[in-house]
């Protein structure tokens, strides 16, 4: 037991011989030099075995953090396609629309125009007959062109082609004045409550087609929320449109209800004429359609957010306005200041042989005098002719439409004052030519058409 604590130690017995003890002493040595030796490379096992795992350390970290990199790419590159694919189902949306929209407008145009025909001519037969059963006959038929010519209003208005009178106007106090026809279009059950920006809200747009937008989206709310709920409109002042529109600020309205929400696959054809969840013959599906349209035309946009179970939000957004509405003097009535009509010559620019002969024949039977022409460049060769006191002239024309007409005309003959007829019309292009006009919307009567164009002819020139 004492050799082994002491180690290291070599036992001779007495006597030791010289050759002994030398062997002894070489061997001591050897093991000595051995067991320093293997220490020593001991020592050199542990600073390799410490490297090891100072690198294996540094090889965990930069793998960590590649993997997070990574990672971190992987995470751009699904959102970078995710991206891309909502661009993409926006740009398929917007043209699917867009076809939807050319389509239609067509279709409405040419059927407004059959409207117009046929009101213009049922307003004659009720002039030329003094009978009282016609009287009545022509007024049912009336009544029906008059839902015909509101369900091509709402056509045209989603296809972007509609005529809108575009005025400045104060979207709060619009709001707040239409608060007592909500109301009552929602009924009792259901609570409407308006948020009013604090911020003026003013934009170029037409008062009556956006009263009819909110009162279509009310209606809408209401039909989802059978059993009461509450019904928020709201105005804002955004300074964001997300992209969608030019930068700029913009005036928010928006349609909230507490109903059942909208489907997440019914999500995308909410603006599509036509289309409607409600049963066959509760609705005729172009209330929102028109919404999608109005906005659109008055340089603005509308979109729907919703979550079944928990309502929805119907948001248009118009181009804010800087300037604010004046008090105007009221002018006189055209009635009080007249001149005699049958002194008055009026030229009609009108490429529709039906819709150009009712307006004619309405004019001749009021007293003026008329002439007639098919397209721009024989309205221009009627003009180089003759100058007349006051033209009417169609808007969409073949080759030369009515806006570069009127253009043209006044070049060559003055400020002539103008009554623009029409089912619908690019109104930018015709405040840029005319600034401000008079506008008959097909299909119009005989009493609008006298009224309008004694308007115009005591004004001496186009007023708005």
């Amino acid at each position: 037991a004492m050799m082994q604590t002491l180690g290291n130690v070599v036992v001779l017995e007495r006597p030791v011989h010289t050759q002994t003890l030398a062997r002894a002493t070489d061997a001591a040595v050897r093991q000595r030099r051995r067991q320093y030796a293997t220490r020593m490379h001991l020592e050199q096992l542990e600073d390799a075995r410490a490297e090891v795992e100072r690198l294996n350390a540094q090889l965990e970290e930069r793998i960590t953090a590649r993997t997070h990199e990574l990672a971190s790419a992987n995470d751009r590159l699904m959102a970078e396609i995710a991206e891309r694919e909502r661009a993409q189902a926006a740009l398929l949306q917007v043209q699917k629309m867009e076809a939807i929209g050319r389509l239609t407008g067509g279709i409405a145009h040419d059927f407004n125009n059959l409207l117009h025909v046929v009101n213009m001519n049922l307003d004659l037969l009720g002039r030329v007959s003094k009978e009282a059963k016609v009287g009545e006959i022509v007024g049912r038929a009336k009544g029906a062109v008059g839902k015909g010519s509101r369900l091509t209003g709402q056509l045209l208005s989603f296809a972007r082609n509609q005529s809108l009178l575009p005025r400045l106007t104060d979207v709060n106090a619009l709001i707040e004045g239409v608060r007592d026809l909500v109301s009552v279009s929602v009924g009792p059950q259901i609570q409407v409550l308006l948020v009013l920006s604090d911020a003026p809200c003013w934009a170029v747009l037409d008062a009556n087609q956006l009263e009819m937008a909110v009162l279509n989206m009310a209606v809408n709310a209401r039909d989802a929320m059978p059993s009461g709920g509450t019904l928020r409109i709201e105005t804002a002042l955004r300074r964001d449109a997300g992209g969608e529109l030019p930068p700029g600020e913009y005036v928010s309205v928006s349609v909230n209800d507490t109903g059942t929400g909208i489907p997440t696959h019914v999500l995308a054809k909410v603006f599509d004429p036509f289309f409607t969840t409600k049963p066959v013959g509760s609705g005729t599906g172009l209330g929102l359609s028109q919404v999608y349209g109005f906005a659109k035309q008055s340089g603005g946009l509308a979109f729907v957010r919703s979550q079944e179970g928990q309502g929805t939000c119907v948001e248009m957004l118009f181009p804010a306005s800087a300037e604010r509405a004046v008090a105007e003097a009221i002018p006189a009535t055209a009635e009080a200041a007249a001149a005699e009509q049958g002194h008055h010559r009026v030229l009609v620019v009108e490429d529709d042989a039906e819709v150009r002969r009712a307006i004619v024949e309405s004019l001749g039977l009021l007293g003026y005098s008329v002439t007639e022409a098919a397209d721009g460049d024989a309205g221009l060769a009627a003009l180089a002719r003759s100058v007349p006191d006051l033209m009417v002239v169609d808007y969409a024309m073949p080759g030369m439409n009515g806006a570069e007409f009127i253009g043209r005309a006044r070049e060559a003959a003055g400020r002539i004052p103008v009554v623009l007829a029409t089912g619908y019309a690019d109104m930018a292009e015709v405040g840029r030519v005319l600034g401000t006009q008079r506008i008959l919307i097909k299909p119009f009567d005989i009493s609008t058409l006298a009224t309008t164009v004694r308007q115009a002819l005591v004004s001496g020139a186009p007023v708005s």
